[in-house]
């Protein structure tokens, strides 16, 4: 492996893999020398708060990939998280991600290819990678011998094929998280492998993060929201529901009963926040968007929604309010670009979009947030100068946003 890493050209190369659901503390209770070394090494912040995904370096109200599924509420129709990964018109909104822009610009005419990235096969206003790999709907994400391969493969495309950017994408330690918990250890040892695993050469330049963090999920029954059981309310008044995915809600009351159906719900429970659009807190930046419905609502962490019926039972969580620490990911930086033993104060994951273009050499799309954030990290001329090295990206390309994935 470390004599394919000395074979890669003088042209900037780019390899982005996601390590999903890894949250900030992680490699706190487990052996990662790797991670310690880049702590020492190169750029570390203390944590990182996760935004939307996928990576325009816009958030959610304004990119518009408001949730894990595709959900027409006129029509009813809603399509699992596997299936709405092939649905182009979800996730073209008028923002491409930053393969797509990669591609329009200097890069070509190279060829650019993504590995088993999620949303990897749709298109954006038209254009597509040059080649991508679906996951299919019960893909094992613990596979070591596949990871191993997949690595391998990479490794191959930036070397003897000479592609400028490659994306891949890791599920775990997100599914152990979900299955056992974040507290595990199951889930301590998922990382170790994770980090070990990858084998990825150490003469690489890499930025390690993820797209969210894990928490534990509250099971006590007197605790649980459910729906189904607030006095106050029926689904009889409901004209569409996005319910049972986590920490987070939406429903179209029947017409002339929204007040009803807010007033019903608003105090039902002391974990449950729950909102008409126009009044949804902007911190979230999430409710000014068409797809978001009149009543809109998020659970504190660790508590879980559940609808119709109980039908969650995972042991972890994510996509509660990102204030919170246990959604808090992690950010590390090593090479040429970025400057040694250096730990910077905690930043949004949003401002990595423009990261990478900087070290691209590539023109942003219009986006939600600038540069001189993370500036103070890099070397001086870090754009302008050919590295030897390609750099390798961990974790902007995870599950999906504010919302939980369907595991």
């Amino acid at each position: 492996m470390g004599r394919s890493a000395v074979l890669l050209g003088s042209r900037r190369k780019r390899l982005l893999v996601s390590f999903d659901g890894f949250r900030w503390n992680y490699d706190q209770d487990v052996n990662t020398p790797h991670l310690d070394a880049m702590a020492r090494e190169g750029v570390k912040a203390r944590y990182m708060t996760p935004a939307p995904l996928p990576p325009t370096g816009k958030y959610i109200e304004n990119h518009g990939v408001v949730h894990n599924m595709y959900y027409n509420t006129t029509s009813r129709v809603k399509l699992p998280y596997h299936a709405t990964l092939g649905i182009t018109e979800w996730w073209d909104n008028g923002s491409v991600p930053i393969w797509i822009t990669a591609q329009r610009q200097v890069m070509l005419p190279q060829p650019h290819r993504l590995f088993l990235l999620p949303r990897g096969n749709v298109t954006y206003q038209g254009a597509a990678v040059t080649l991508s790999q679906k996951e299919g709907v019960l893909h094992n994400y613990k596979n070591e011998t596949e990871w191993r391969v997949n690595v391998d493969t990479v490794m191959q495309w930036l070397t003897k094929e000479d592609l400028d950017l490659v994306t891949l994408y890791f599920g775990e330690p997100d599914s152990t998280g979900h299955k056992y918990g974040p507290e595990s250890q199951q889930r301590k040892q998922v990382v170790e492998q994770s980090i070990r695993s990858n084998h990825l050469s150490s003469v690489l330049s890499l930025i390690v993060t993820s797209d969210h963090g894990m928490t534990t999920v509250n099971k006590k029954a007197s605790d649980l929201i459910e729906f189904h059981k607030f006095p106050t309310f029926t689904f009889r008044d409901i004209e569409f529901e996005l319910l049972d995915y986590g920490p987070n809600g939406m429903l179209v009351p029947k017409a002339g009963i929204l007040e009803k159906v807010y007033s019903a719900l608003k105090h039902t429970h002391p974990r449950l926040h729950v909102y008409k659009k126009e009044s949804f807190p902007v911190s979230f930046h999430y409710a000014n968007n068409p797809r978001v419905t009149p009543l809109l609502m998020y659970s504190d962490p660790g508590y879980i929604i559940h609808g119709r019926i109980n039908v969650q039972f995972n042991n972890g969580e994510h996509g509660f309010d990102n204030r919170h620490m246990d959604m808090k990911t992690i950010f590390r930086a090593v090479g040429p670009s970025f400057k040694m033993g250096l730990e910077v104060e905690p930043f949004e994951s949003i401002h990595v979009y423009k990261l990478m273009c900087h070290l691209l050499g590539i023109v942003p799309e219009p986006n939600d947030r600038h540069l001189s954030t993370l500036l103070p990290m890099l070397r001086s001329g870090s754009a302008l100068l050919p590295s030897s090295q390609p750099l390798l990206v961990m974790g902007l390309l995870g599950a999906v946003i504010l919302l939980a994935k369907v595991a």
